[in-house]
């Protein structure tokens, strides 16, 4: 883990897919961070690498996705368990991944780059590390950020690390944010906006660019 950051309480590695216990564990929670790394930024042309999750009680597990893999179906299960919510940032993005790489449709889903751009309106800084650093006070280290995450059975410790703490911190920054869209009154309307964003993503999968433009 990066020098400045503690360990996960529970970290694990997976090739494919989760585990039935690691299933099991995610399924009876009621939220859980979940972020994406891919080959790069067009879906279908840019393969999924990784995803990796955290639960409240900090279990992080990363799971490595094999070059020509289409499924995962335990993953799948959580991913679209209706009982636990999946929060992201810059969720159009991950859902949009998850849906191309796996068939996976992301349901339900809170969006913190959704959430931080209409409660944190006193700032332009809405990426990942201004958030958590503001919001949670953990300052996360972006240095592995643009790297080869296709060398899934090579990925560094390092790697691996960055991987994990961009999903350790997002639950208590849902949390913040839930908070300031409530007394701000925009909650109605955040969530409003999390329930297109799959429609987004997929509009982004299809290439359908400036849809809703004059």
């Amino acid at each position: 883990m990066a020098e400045s950051l503690p360990a996960a309480a529970e970290f694990a590695v997976f090739d494919g897919d989760l585990d039935p216990l690691w299933t099991e564990r995610y399924l009876g929670v009621s939220a859980l961070a979940v972020d994406t790394e891919a080959m790069g930024l067009v879906h279908g042309r840019d393969r999924l690498c990784l995803v990796q999750i955290a639960d409240e009680n900090d279990r992080v597990a990363c799971i490595r996705i094999a070059l020509g893999q289409s499924e995962a179906p335990r993953l799948r299960s959580v991913m679209e368990a209706a009982e636990v919510e999946k929060v992201f940032h810059y969720a159009r993005f991950d859902v949009a991944a998850l849906a191309s790489g796996l068939g996976i449709a992301v349901n339900p889903l809170f969006c913190t780059k959704v959430g931080s751009r209409l409660a944190r309106t006193y700032t332009p800084r809405h990426g990942l590390k201004d958030l958590v650093m503001e919001l949670v006070g953990v300052e996360l280290d972006k240095g592995a950020q643009s790297s080869d995450w296709g060398r899934v059975d090579q990925l560094s410790d390092t790697q691996l690390a960055y991987a994990a703490n961009d999903v350790r911190y997002l639950l208590p920054a849902r949390r913040r944010l839930e908070e300031m869209l409530r007394r701000e009154g925009r909650w109605d309307l955040a969530c409003r906006c999390f329930s297109c964003i799959p429609v987004v993503a997929e509009l982004d999968r299809l290439r359908f660019h400036q849809t809703f433009e004059h």
